[in-house]
This record gives C-alpha cells, sequence and structure tokens, in this order.
C-alpha cells in the first residue's frame, strides 16, 4: 500500500489538471471571470514605442488561448490606451513584460493586487527575474503561457494560485492555436500598428549567445510547427485583407536553424505570393542557392546581427554562426536576389576600439547595408553576460535596459570615446550623401523612408543621451 500511494498521488494530480477537467470546471462557472490583458509602454527616451509599432503577437495569442474560457479585455498602451485606475470589473489582470518596460509593468502590477485582483506577469523579464517579479504579482509565467496553460487556468477557476507556473517539458507547436486578431485590432488607436502581420513558424534558439535571454525560455530546444499549418495561417491572411501579397514578419528567433525545414517552408511560400521579412543568423545564408530561394518566396529584408567585425568579440560572446570570412558573400547573395538588408551592430564590448567603429562604418558603406541598427552592449537580467558584467554595470535601472544607454566602460575604451564615436558613426551612416551612397539604386519603398527618419533623429544626438 505505501508502494503504490505515490503513483495514486501522481495519477490525483494528473486528473486535477487534465484538459477534460478544465473544461468541467468552465462549464460549471456561473459567469466566465474577466482578464484584462496589458502591453505596457516603455519609459525609456529613446525612439522606442514611437511611430507604429508592431502586433504584440506573444500577448494575442494568450489573448486567443485565454479567450475559450474567459471574457477579455486587451490593451495595448503603445497605442496611447490606458489601464484604468479602477479594475473592480475584472477578476485577472494579465501582463508581459520585457526589461524596459518592466518599471511600468511592475507599477500595473501593483496597482492590481491593491485591489484584490490576480494579478499574472509573464513574457522575458519575469522569467529572467522571476523573485523580482514574484513582489509586484500573484503569479509568475516562466516562460511560454501554452505550456502551462491547463494548470493555470484551473487554479484560476478554483482559486488555488502558485507563485510560479513553470513547465517541465515544452508543449509541441503542432496544436498553436491560430491567433485570433480581432482582439488587437478592436482598439480605435489600431491604425498605429505595422501593417507588417506577425507570425511564427519556430520557437527557440540552440546557439546559445551569451548575452540572449532565449536559451533560458526555451532550453535548447527547437520546436516549429507543420509547414501547412503555417501556409494555412498565410492564407488566412490574405483572405482577411483581400489580396495575395500580404506583408509578413516572422518572430522567429531563428527561423533558418533546421534548413531542411526552413528550404521546405520557402518552397511552399513562394507558390502563394506574399511578401515577408525575419530574423535570421548567418548559418547558409553564404549559400546563394538559399538567398536565391528566400527572394523567390518573396522575402524583401532580413534582419541580421552582424554584431561586430571584430573577431576576438565575435568569440567572447559565443556567436559561432558568425564568421567575418563570410559576411561580404552573405551580403552580395542577399543583394542579388533583391533582398534588403537590416545589420544589427553592437557597441561597447570590452575588446572595441576606436578601430571598431571605422572598421563597421568602412564595411556598411562598402557592402551598401540599407537599414544598420546600432546598439550599446546591454547585459540583460537572467543571462550568463549579466552574471559575468554584474560587478561592472553602471546601474540596475531597468527604464535604460533598451540596448540605448551605456552600462558599462569597456577594457580597450573609456566611456566618453565610447559614445562620442558611437554618436559619430550614427551620424555618419545617415547623412544625407551616405544614405544616397547605401540605397543608390534599391526600389523607393519604407526603408528609404526608415533612413530618412533615421537622419533626422541621428541630426540631433548628444553623447550624454546615453548615460
Amino acid at each position: 500500500m505505501q508502494i503504490d500511494q505515490p503513483e495514486t498521488i501522481l495519477s490525483s494530480e494528473s486528473a486535477r489538471y487534465s484538459e477534460e477537467h478544465l473544461k468541467q470546471l468552465a462549464s460549471e462557472q456561473k459567469s466566465r471571470k474577466k482578464w484584462l490583458l496589458v502591453q505596457p509602454v516603455s519609459n525609456t527616451s529613446m525612439m522606442v514605442d514611437s511611430g507604429t509599432v508592431s502586433i504584440p503577437l506573444n500577448l494575442l495569442m494568450v489573448a486567443t488561448l485565454a479567450g475559450e474560457l474567459f471574457d477579455i479585455t486587451f490593451i495595448d498602451e503603445r497605442l496611447g490606451d490606458t489601464v484604468p485606475d479602477d479594475l473592480s470589473e475584472f477578476d485577472v489582470v494579465a501582463v508581459t513584460s520585457r526589461t524596459l518596460n518592466a518599471s511600468k509593468a511592475y507599477a500595473i502590477g501593483d496597482l492590481a493586487k491593491v485591489q484584490g485582483k490576480i494579478v499574472i506577469l509573464g513574457g522575458v523579464h519575469p522569467t529572467m527575474a522571476r523573485d523580482e517579479a514574484s513582489d509586484h504579482c500573484t503569479s509568475v509565467v516562466y516562460g511560454e503561457i501554452e505550456s502551462v496553460w491547463t494548470e493555470l487556468a484551473t487554479d484560476i477557476l478554483q482559486d488555488t494560485m502558485k507563485e510560479v507556473y513553470k513547465a517541465s517539458t515544452l508543449k509541441s507547436m503542432t496544436n498553436m492555436h491560430h491567433p485570433d486578431f480581432g482582439y488587437a485590432l478592436q482598439s480605435k488607436k489600431s491604425k498605429k500598428y505595422s501593417s507588417r502581420i506577425p507570425i511564427l513558424a519556430t520557437k527557440g534558439c540552440p546557439v546559445g549567445c551569451n548575452f540572449c535571454t532565449t536559451p533560458t525560455i526555451y532550453g535548447k530546444n527547437y520546436r516549429f510547427r507543420e509547414i501547412d499549418f503555417v501556409i494555412e495561417e498565410m492564407k488566412y491572411h490574405q483572405e482577411r485583407l483581400g489580396k495575395k501579397n500580404v506583408n509578413l514578419s516572422f518572430m522567429d528567433d531563428n527561423i533558418s536553424f533546421r534548413p531542411k525545414y526552413f528550404l521546405e517552408l520557402l518552397e511552399e511560400m513562394a507558390k502563394i505570393g506574399i511578401r515577408w521579412n525575419a530574423n535570421i543568423s548567418m548559418n547558409f545564408l553564404h549559400k546563394p542557392e538559399v538567398a536565391e530561394l528566400a527572394g523567390r518566396s518573396g522575402c524583401d529584408l532580413l534582419s541580421i546581427g552582424f554584431e561586430s567585425l571584430n573577431p576576438e568579440t565575435l568569440k567572447s560572446v559565443h556567436k559561432g554562426s558568425n564568421k567575418l570570412s563570410n559576411y561580404g558573400n552573405v551580403v552580395s547573395n542577399l543583394h542579388k536576389n533583391g533582398i534588403a538588408i537590416q545589420g544589427y551592430f553592437m557597441f561597447g564590448f570590452d575588446n572595441d576600439s576606436e578601430e571598431s567603429f571605422q572598421l563597421t562604418y568602412d564595411f556598411i558603406m562598402e557592402n551598401k547595408i540599407e537599414f544598420p541598427v546600432f546598439s550599446l552592449v546591454t547585459p540583460f537580467p537572467g543571462t550568463p553576460y549579466f552574471d559575468e558584467m554584474k560587478s561592472r554595470l553602471r546601474h540596475f535601472d531597468w527604464n535604460k535596459y533598451d540596448t540605448y544607454h551605456y552600462m558599462f566602460e569597456p577594457t580597450k575604451m573609456g566611456g566618453k570615446k565610447l559614445l562620442e564615436n558611437f554618436v559619430k558613426l550614427q551620424q555618419e551612416v545617415y547623412k544625407g550623401r551616405a544614405i544616397m551612397q547605401r540605397m543608390k539604386g534599391k526600389p523607393l519603398n519604407w526603408v528609404w523612408l526608415a533612413n530618412y527618419m533615421m537622419h533626422r533623429f541621428t541630426k540631433k544626438l548628444k553623447p550624454e543621451i546615453y548615460l
């Protein structure tokens, strides 16, 4: 009898959190509980939430999932919508957060806790800084909500909340819910959303750069949806908008990690006439046939983290997919197939010197990178890099963890020189003459507009704004 007891307990626990039990509980409710889902605005001084903003796909997926059992009110503060001071009409207040808007998310959580609500915090920052986030909510969702949904929803219905919901195993993407865009588009200010529609084909990135939060959230897992489901979702948007050439943005961490899957997906996409962009690693973009297929499938822009032109820096952050010898081939292959490049470059590493800025400028101009994006190295909480650099960090003001504020002094150059060169590089790259040189012969589209906006923005830059 004593031997059998653990099995009995396990069986009982499993039954309590089964989908069948959840459905039964939901059917017994006299009225559906009401959720307030919030996408907070950031408090950073930089251009993070200005202009058009992307539809928050992860929060939209939460709304779609929760909407099967609960009544949902969806608020995106970036649009100008506001969270009411009086939360009496809601039972649950759920807020997503990344580091740069964590203080805003915590303020909303504190307000809701005072009013006796079930408060759920999720997203990157609560996952990476779980103990801190716990002070401002009832429960922290660690990682993705889909993998803990049955347990979380059951506890909400029974009012038996735990401090943390963390999945022992991540759920397959096979049955991932088709996001209902109606939750986001019902806002009167939804025109502020980008026309590019977010979509997801894969999750995770096993590369393991030491400054990245993805390995903590997903471990070394790499999951993907069946290609038929991804294509079906694309066709849904074509029908919804009444046109074939819809613009899609993949929200994947590393869509090309499995080459066979990626290439098969592109072959199917080439048949339906969409346009798309994505973040992508350089694993095999040096192969001409990959760039050709990407162009044929409707790709108009790829966002690539070049990060640095210094091989020692790339080695220090475990950026193994970046090989300097491939940089030129990657750019050439993409440009030959009409694909523009949003290139990301980071500064402030210990190996950086004034020469690093000149090398980056030369590379951008020689290779005509259409949309260069510059950032300052930011060790995010919960990453190996944060643990390594913690004693050297200038502050822990999460509002400034936006990759645009000076976090620590590199060993090879002082902070003043770092910021002076950082400003100079941006202003030189976005001078009118430099824009014309980089964009000569390129189609007149939103990338031109982005360059014009950056030209205006960088003219006003001064080193002190990055402090």
